[in-house]
């Protein structure tokens, strides 16, 4: 197996452009839904408006030059080529982080919390709070390879993702992710990696006893969080976890279709609601949120993307994890819990913020600042045990 590591540069052909424009041309559109809000999925009115700014005003080339302001680098990790950034700290004392994002999100959301990380002196920070930065793109997303066999669930994934931290010659490291990227921090945790402890976004524990029974408000905001996610929520993760290659055919074809089925997720996972109406650009930009949207297209990555949930999202690991954890819970997250609740199955939970005023499932993207500020708490924790040496 080679452990070759090799540059890599991110880039939109102009054929690439062309035939998404020329498809963006001929969009047919279905009728307007019969409510006056996101009730029935994305509004007429509003897929029309983001189609015609994608097809007249959007930059193509936003991704690629986004991505790199960095270092970009690709290897092979079993049979899969990978790619991820690789941003190091100038301060000698900085710790490698490795950073998993989740559906539909991409490495793009951690780009706005690079900076205050590598460089915290830079944005009210200390040298102590630094870190080396480590963020792949998982199997099958963006521009990592796409697995041509069965198996890369989130075990196979952390695997991997530890063989690429020890390739890149960190023998030690902490771990961060949202969504799947928190399902695969755990599974480092809790597998035989060179991982030392982790922080999520996105906290997997099954409700107990005293929550099914306890009036205490807390207790009921975990049980009313997983009952909404199950009856207005969940219909995008059955199909994804039963039949993704046939959603694939749909998506891979249309780049409207695409786009309606990632940005209805901005719209109800991010915390975008002002004065009374849900609006996905009252908290990310038409930009920010069409470079999600372009990123899974010219990737054409619908169906290879989707397969995380075929692979993983029916067999949920609950085990008890002893390594040190700590977890930021935002408002508008998908799934809640106390922290009562979280020590039943994180039993080093050594770092445990719910007070945050804003911010939904997309932490890093949403609300980077206070995402940085409880990384560095978090950090600050790991050295008062010795956890991360």
């Amino acid at each position: 197996m080679s452990n070759l590591i090799e540059h890599f540069e991110p880039h939109f052909s102009d054929t690439m452009v062309d035939d998404v424009l020329r498809r963006l041309e001929l969009t047919r559109y279905p009728d307007a839904e019969t409510v006056e809000d996101w009730q029935q999925g994305v509004p007429l009115s509003y897929q029309q408006e983001l189609i015609r700014y994608w097809r007249h005003d959007y930059d193509w080339q936003r991704v690629p030059t986004r991505l790199n302001r960095y270092d970009n680098f690709t290897t092979q990790i079993d049979g899969i080529s990978i790619h991820f950034l690789h941003i190091r700290s100038a301060h000698s004392t900085a710790t490698p982080l490795l950073m998993t994002h989740g559906w539909p999100g991409s490495v793009l959301e951690f780009l706005d919390v690079i900076e205050p990380l590598t460089n915290p002196t830079q944005t009210a920070g200390k040298a102590g709070d630094a870190f080396h930065l480590i963020i792949p793109s998982l199997p099958g997303f963006g521009f990592s390879g796409a697995p041509t066999t069965t198996g890369f669930g989130v075990e196979k994934i952390a695997t991997m993702w530890d063989e690429l931290m020890l390739r890149m010659g960190y023998q030690q490291y902490l771990a961060q992710g949202g969504d799947w990227g928190s399902l695969v921090t755990q599974s480092l945790l809790l597998g035989e990696t060179h991982c030392k402890a982790g922080h999520v976004n996105l906290p997997i524990v099954m409700p107990d006893a005293l929550t099914l029974e306890s009036s205490e408000p807390g207790e009921q905001a975990t049980l009313a969080a997983a009952m909404h996610y199950q009856e207005h929520e969940s219909g995008y993760s059955r199909q994804q976890s039963t039949r993704p290659q046939t959603l694939a055919y749909s998506l891979a074809d249309s780049p409207s279709g695409q786009m309606a089925w990632i940005i209805e997720k901005y719209a109800q996972w991010t915390d975008c609601e002002r004065n009374g109406v849900r609006h996905p650009e009252n908290v990310l930009s038409r930009d920010v949120l069409l470079d999600i949207v372009t990123h899974y297209w010219m990737t054409n990555t619908a169906g290879s993307s989707a397969r995380i949930y075929w692979e993983s999202f029916n067999h949920p690991d609950y085990t008890p994890i002893d390594r040190p954890i700590g977890i930021s819970l935002f408002p508008k997250e998908l799934f809640l819990c106390t922290e009562r609740l979280a020590q039943t199955r994180y039993r080093q939970l050594m770092y445990f913020n719910n007070t945050h005023e804003q911010g939904g499932h997309f932490a890093a993207l949403e609300q980077p600042e206070a995402f940085v500020q409880d990384l560095r708490e978090w950090r600050a924790g790991l050295d008062e045990m010795g956890a991360d040496q």
